[in-house]
């Protein structure tokens, strides 16, 4: 059947022949150049599927790698093509118009899969070779032997006719016979090679137990040893084998001669450094990836006595915006830029640069000096990003927030290091950016804490660990408990009784913060409906409840608040819900509409903090809000007496601006009687703090309610 032009098949089709044309040079198969690309057709059609079904499968990925084993596409560079190939040309020949980010992710995924689906299916053709190896070289070595002993004429066929290379030599170590497969892997002609004698034959990287076990075998202390050796070739070049060397002994079991038996492994060795260089760097910027940068950390920190290290994490201040506008491409080559720059960074012996991911790079020094030469690579790192970098003919400004973390060998693991160096680098990104700061132990068992804090709080609400103190309003006037606020606590199973300032802002940054202030309205007005069953006072006992921003802008604000006074049979007019002045700064008429509504129903709105914000005055009429909660800030000047004439002054003016709004004054942070009084000369409306009490259970407000309406 003849493929539709440009449908499907015949894209197919493209994908295969041009992958075919890539790799077929770099194989080792009979087939001709169409017949590969025959065999690679349905491994293209299984990517194709693989890259648009609807999950993600690796299996798939990993069966086409293995595939290009059994097609004899193992020298090294065949992956490296066959993955070019598909990173290059899948998504454009096989993505069918769908979404191109989507497919790329998968096609990075496919290759993955692919890259390790071949090396399994190599070493175990590797490991299958080396067994049928060993069992020839132990066959060849038996009838080697056995030709020395019967006959030169079998001797010769055996040994020239073998496929891997063999040479014999005295015990003295002279090189007596080399056969063909031999001296082809050496290069070398038979004279060279005759000439010399085996003791010659070192190599740098000899293992220390080559040339010991050599003397055992010469001294006929052993039959034969078995290693992986390196030879120099008369080039220079390298030649790695797998090496087997025997003992022949004359009739009378005399040793007589050594036999070596050598297999040519310089290819796989290759092969397999690649695969090992492919798994610790990153593919983008060729720096050392995270897996590689932890086993140096590791070693690093492992040193002896006296040896210590510096690490610099770095991140990126305002990448995102840059890949978000310019796109990925350009985000890439700004990443490979910046890796540039920062390998300058770390040249001395014991630093390297490597890439964790995204745009988070670290820095590693070691030895017994790091205390000064990391604070010196962390200023060189900031001084590599001071010069802007060209992309797509743009000058892009790029700045860094880097955290420093120095110390001995042997105290610490390297998840504890790095996640020191995580918070600081954060540290630095919250002050601003673009600067530098070192680890402080304090801090990080802050930053620890708050995340023990963080992880914990859903279940801390299940658990019902989180409770409600109430703190009195007291109306100036006649001194009368007119309500309370409700302050939520949360108890900690190890940290005790934790105040909101520790755990609210995690909440609203974790969005917990509107199921938790859903139960602590719900408590607070059935706390509500108790005290006025329960009080016989002049008037009802309301409770002021406070609302975070996150719960502003929440849809179900309005409902939940609604459901929850209907439930408990509390009148609206004994809620207040307060609101800061900073949430309601610029706000607009849909985040002020919920408000509205409240209001409307005949809940209070209050304006806490009122003052320390830098809305405008006349904003007040715009707002739903019933009655301003000054801050404390204000009243702390009244403490002395006198009291500070400045800050009468302003609390008059701000009390007679209210009140020509209809708009009731709430005072916080009241602590002694002269604050009180001064406050109600003033024309103060209600107040609260310490003078009056403490923060407290409800039973307590109860009392002194009591107490109020009998006096």
């Amino acid at each position: 059947m003849t493929a539709e032009p440009d449908g499907p098949e015949d894209r197919l089709r493209r994908f295969a022949t041009i992958w075919s044309r890539a790799v077929f040079p770099v194989t080792s198969t009979s087939l001709t150049r169409p017949e590969f690309e025959e065999q690679l057709l349905p491994l293209a059609r299984r990517l194709s599927e693989a890259l648009r079904a609807r999950t993600f499968e690796a299996p798939e990925g990993r069966t086409v790698g293995a595939a290009l084993v059994a097609a004899h596409c193992t020298d090294p560079e065949a992956l490296s093509r066959a993955l070019d190939c598909v990173d290059a040309y899948l998504v454009l020949y096989c993505g069918e118009d769908g979404p191109q980010e989507a497919l790329r992710t998968r096609s990075a995924r496919l290759q993955h899969a692919m890259a390790a689906g071949y090396a399994q299916a190599l070493r175990e053709r590797t490991l299958a070779e080396q067994q049928a190896i060993s069992q020839a070289a132990l066959t060849a070595r038996s009838a080697v032997a056995e030709a020395l002993h019967d006959s030169e004429a079998r001797f010769r066929a055996v040994f020239e006719g073998a496929a891997i290379g063999i040479g014999i030599a005295d015990l003295d170590g002279n090189i007596l016979q080399v056969n063909g497969a031999l001296l082809r892997m050496f290069g070398g002609s038979e004279q060279s090679m005759r000439g010399r004698r085996v003791t010659e034959w070192t190599h740098a990287e000899d293992a220390p137990q080559v040339w010991r076990l050599y003397e055992e075998l010469v001294r006929g202390e052993r039959e034969h040893y078995h290693v992986e050796k390196a030879f120099y070739r008369p080039d220079g070049t390298a030649l790695w084998t797998n090496l087997t060397v025997s003992l022949l002994r004359d009739a009378d079991g005399e040793p007589q001669y050594q036999l070596a038996l050598m297999e040519d492994t310089t290819e796989r060795r290759l092969l397999n450094l690649r695969l090992r260089y492919e798994a610790t760097h990153d593919a983008l910027t060729g720096l050392p990836n995270r897996t590689l940068f932890f086993e140096r950390l590791e070693k690093a920190l492992a040193a002896g006595k006296g040896q210590r290290f510096g690490l610099c994490y770095l991140d990126l201040d305002g990448f995102k915006t840059i890949n978000d506008s310019l796109g990925h491409a350009a985000g890439d080559r700004l990443l490979v830029e910046v890796a540039d720059r920062l390998q300058s960074c770390a040249t001395a012996p014991g630093e390297m640069v490597a890439r964790l991911g995204g745009d988070e790079f670290v820095a590693l020094t070691t030895g017994p000096n790091t205390e000064r030469e990391v604070d010196e690579l962390a200023g060189r790192i900031m001084n590599a990003l001071v010069t802007p970098i060209r992309v797509d003919g743009r000058d892009l400004t790029v700045r860094g927030s880097v955290g420093v973390v120095e110390g001995p060998a042997g105290e610490r693991g390297a998840a504890e290091v790095l996640r020191s160096a995580d918070i600081t680098m954060y540290r630095a990104k919250s002050a601003g950016g673009n600067r530098f700061e070192l680890a402080d132990p304090e801090a990080d068992a802050r930053a620890i804490t708050r995340n023990g804090l963080t992880t914990a709080l859903p279940a801390a609400l299940d658990r019902g660990e989180f409770f409600i103190e109430y703190q009195p309003l007291v109306h100036l006037g006649d001194g009368s408990v007119r309500g309370a606020e409700a302050l939520v606590r949360w108890l900690h199973p190890q940290h005790g009784v934790l105040g909101p300032d520790r755990f609210i802002p995690l909440a609203e940054h974790t969005g917990l913060i509107v199921p938790l202030g859903r139960w602590v309205l719900e408590q607070s007005v059935r706390q509500a409906r108790t005290w006025q069953e329960r009080h016989s006072g002049a008037g009802p006992l309301r409770v002021n409840v406070n609302l975070s921003p996150c719960q502003l802008t929440h849809p179900g604000l309005v409902q939940d608040t609604v459901d929850i006074l209907e439930r408990e049979g509390l009148d609206a007019r004994a809620l207040c819900l307060e609101v800061t002045e900073s949430a309601l700064i610029g706000a607009d008429d849909d985040l002020l509409k919920p408000l509205r509504r409240l209001a409307e129903m005949g809940v209070d709105i209050a304006l806490d903090d009122f003052g320390t914000g830098y809305s405008n005055l006349a904003n007040l009429r715009r707002l739903p809000v019933s009655i301003l909660k000054l801050d404390r800030s204000f009243t702390q000047g009244m403490q002395q007496f006198p009291a500070d004439p400045v800050d009468l002054k302003i609390v008059e003016g701000i009390v007679s601006l209210a009140h020509s709004l209809d708009l009731a004054v709430t005072v916080e942070g009241v602590e002694t009687g002269a604050q009180a009084e001064q406050l109600r000369i003033l024309g103060c409306d209600t107040a609260q703090g310490w003078y009056y009490a403490r923060p407290g259970p409800p039973e307590r407000l109860h009392e002194l309610a009591l107490v109020d309406a009998t006096a």
